[in-house]
Parts: structure tokens; sequence; C-alpha cells
């Protein structure tokens, strides 16, 4: 099949079609509504059913339902509108449902604007809402790693039973790029036993349910939650590293950044700085190999974001005190350029360049 130029937001929402996703609510919120508005149109055409709903919060308990009868279901919104749907997420993290959500980051805090931007790490890869969780984020770089990793990500809410989100920014969900959407027959989606369809298992009715009033009961429900987390800490890290293998020091910096950042290190290692990158595909987990690999010989780590240095702490734990790491970043909507990057390299790399 022949590339298609694309508008970002229409990729999410295409590339979720071809992944098996039936149900969309949600609500428009700039700069993602263009998501919503190809999902009004598409989800029709495939038998699926799209609904605006009144709010966030209403969107993500629509979610939460859709995706307790076992169908392939997302949301998506934009910082703010993402703020409210916490409460939902932590719902599906404890009910243990999967479903798929993107957030396409804006400048904050509040209604901040519709620039760009890289400030809700904390809040996707920190649980975000209530209790003890965490889910698997993924930070494309592109808009064919876009078609890649929904699939990724739907595959992987499934083979957990969990909620995966999709951390994209205004630049990516606004850019136009050729991709290739490959002609595959629809996904055999894995039987689930779980799902509230109104039979009635060997055990009984199915029930989906994050109640546990019996404080040892929770504690086992968690017991196994945090289980989960750690297998998928474990087997599902995935990051991309560049010019590694001889740097004395590594720029770490992911999504739409990354690839300003690569055109630095590009730069940097022309002047005869050794410079490579780490860009963490997965925020989390978050990846630990390519620390390990490089923190024995690394001079200094940069933690490049648009924010104000989120990041950087889950930098600063991977490298585990071997090497200092450097930050440099934009937020409000201020994308860095090449060249800021290059003399922050530059600078942090001192006399190791011609």
């Amino acid at each position: 099949m022949s590339k298609i130029l694309m508008k970002g937001n229409e990729v999410i929402a295409e590339a979720a079609v071809k992944a098996g996703c039936k149900y969309f609510f949600g609500y428009p919120i700039t700069p993602q509504s263009e998501l919503v508005a190809y999902m009004a149109r598409r989800l029709p055409e495939v038998g699926g059913l799209f609904l605006q709903a009144e709010s966030e919060v209403a969107a993500v308990n629509m979610v939460y339902g859709a995706a307790a009868t076992g169908k392939r279901v997302m949301t998506s919104s934009s910082s703010p509108g993402f703020s409210l749907k916490q409460e939902g997420i932590s719902f599906l993290v404890g009910s243990e449902l999967p479903a798929f959500l993107v957030n396409v980051m804006r400048g904050g805090p509040g209604l901040g604007n519709i620039m760009p931007a890289q400030s809700d790490y904390f809040q996707i890869t920190k649980g975000g809402g209530h209790g003890d969780y965490f889910c698997p984020v993924y930070a494309p770089a592109s808009l064919q790693e876009i078609v890649d990793l929904t699939q990724v990500a739907f595959d992987t809410a499934d083979k957990y039973r969990t909620p995966v989100i999709m951390a994209a920014d205004g630049m990516l969900g606004q850019m136009m790029e050729p991709v290739e959407f490959f002609e595959t027959e629809a996904p055999e989606l894995p039987e689930k036993t779980w799902a509230a369809t109104g039979e009635r298992g060997d055990g009984g009715p199915k029930v989906v349910n994050s109640l546990h009033l019996d404080a040892g009961s929770l504690y086992q429900h968690n017991k196994h939650l945090n289980e989960k987390m750690e297998t998928m800490r474990e087997n599902e890290q995935r990051f991309e590293s560049q010019f590694t293998e001889d740097a004395d020091f590594v720029v770490v910096a992911y999504g739409t950044v990354s690839r300003i950042a690569m055109s630095a290190v590009k730069e940097a290692r022309a002047k005869g700085v050794k410079v490579g990158m780490i860009r963490p595909i997965t925020l989390w987990p978050f990846p630990q190999k390519p620390f390990e690999e490089t923190r024995e010989r690394a001079k200094a780590y940069i933690a490049v974001e648009m924010s104000a240095g989120q990041m950087i702490e889950d930098v600063r734990l991977a490298v585990n005190g071997h090497a200092p790491v450097e930050f440099y970043g934009k937020n409000g909507g201020i994308v860095p350029t090449s060249d800021e990057i290059l003399e922050k390299i530059l600078a942090v790399a001192g006399g190791d360049h011609k």
C-alpha cells in the first residue's frame, strides 16, 4: 500500500480503527479536536460507535462501561481535559479494564495555551489518579511510529488488562507526514472470559468491580496489580539509542523534541564531541537498559524536554549517581531549537570539542 499524507491526530484515529477499535467516547479540545472529528466520521463506516460525551469525566466513564464488555475502546483529550479523566483511569486500573487513552499535550498549567508541550509527564507516568498504579505510556516521535505503537498499545492493554496511554504533543498532533497503514485482516482479539457480556460463567454472573471493602481483600488485589506492573516494568521497556557506543555525553529526549535534539547531536559530533542520544519510547516503564550500558563511560547526561524538567527525575534514577544529569528545556508552548540544544551540549562538553 502506498503512503498517505495525513495529519497526526487523524493518523492516531485511523491507526486505532485498524487495530480493531470500534468505540470512541470523547470531547473536543484543541489541539486534538481533529481526532474526535475523524472518529465521528470513520467509526460508523466500520460498524462502530462514536459518542461525544458532555464532558471528559463522562467520556472516560463511558470508556469504563464499554471496556467492561471486552470491546476495544478509546478516548482522547489534551492536557486540562486529560486531567479530568484521572479518576476514571484509576477505576480502569482497579477494575483491570483494557483501554487506549491519548493525551495530545498543550501548554499549561491551567488553561495555558494550545501550543505543544511535554509538561504532563508527571501526570501520565506517575499514576495521575488516586491509589498505587502505573499505566504503560508510549511516546511516538513520528506519525509512522504512531501507526506502529497504536497497535502495540491496544495489544498491551489486552495482554495485561490495563489502560494504556499514548503521549503526543500539539506539534505531533498537528503536523502532516506520509504514513503507511499495512493492510491486515481484522485483529483476532484474545478471549476475554472476564468480560461482563450478560452471560453467566461457571462461578455465576461476571462482575467488573474495583471496590474491596475488606482491607485484606484490597491488599491481595493490590498485590496482584503490583505484580502485574512489575512484569510490565521488566518486559515492556522500549527505547532507541544512537551514537552511544563511544559517547562521552548522552542527550535524552522523547517525542518530537527528540527529532530536534538528534539534529543537535549530529552537529555536535561534526564538531568533534562524542555525544549520543537515548530516546525513551516507553515513558513508563522508563527504559533502564540503555543507561546501564552507557553510565560507566558517560561523563554527563542532558535531559531535553518541553517542560520545566520532569523526565529528568527518571533519568537521574536510571543514571543512579554514575554521572551528573544536566537539563535543557522550554515550556509554555515554546519549542527548543537545534541551535539552543547544540549550545547546551557544547557547554556541558566544555573542552571536549574542537
